[in-house]
């Protein structure tokens, strides 16, 4: 096959891979309610745009760390409020989706167990976090 043809055939299936995850990412947000729901909860309706404009930019920011070759020559300090910044966005999303789908409370109804509910909880966080200080000093290569 001619490197060009080679080369149009991966641009295909690498744009058509990105729309999908996109679609799938957008669906995920929208159809479950997500950021709504964590606005409501939050009391921060005044600053929608803020969030349409944060989620789009970042995005768009995560896209070009993903196909440039852009490095962190930054201070650990930096590093490390950057990670508890995605730390906080991210247990904040996953306390929204499982608020919304109302998870934990069902689970613990049915297995019998809602009287440990915050034990559960600091379980789920605490392994969270254990999880990934883990994963960042064993794999992560500096």
């Amino acid at each position: 096959m001619p490197p060009l043809l080679n080369s149009l055939i991966e641009l295909i299936i690498g744009f058509a891979g990105g729309l999908a995850v996109g679609g799938g990412y957008v669906a995920f947000i929208t159809v479950l309610g997500i950021v709504p729901r964590l606005i409501q909860l939050s009391k921060t309706e005044p600053f929608l745009n803020i969030y349409a404009a944060c989620i789009l930019l970042g995005s768009l920011f995560g896209t070009l760390l993903s196909f440039t070759n852009i490095t962190w020559n930054y201070s650990f300090v930096f590093i490390m409020i950057w990670g508890i910044l995605q730390g906080i966005f991210n247990g904040m999303l996953a306390a929204a989706l499982t608020e919304v789908l109302n998870v934990f409370p069902i689970l613990y109804k049915r297995i019998g167990i809602e009287k440990h509910t915050m034990w559960l909880l600091m379980a789920i966080v605490f392994g969270k976090i254990a999880g990934s200080i883990f994963q960042w000093v064993y794999f992560v290569k500096q």
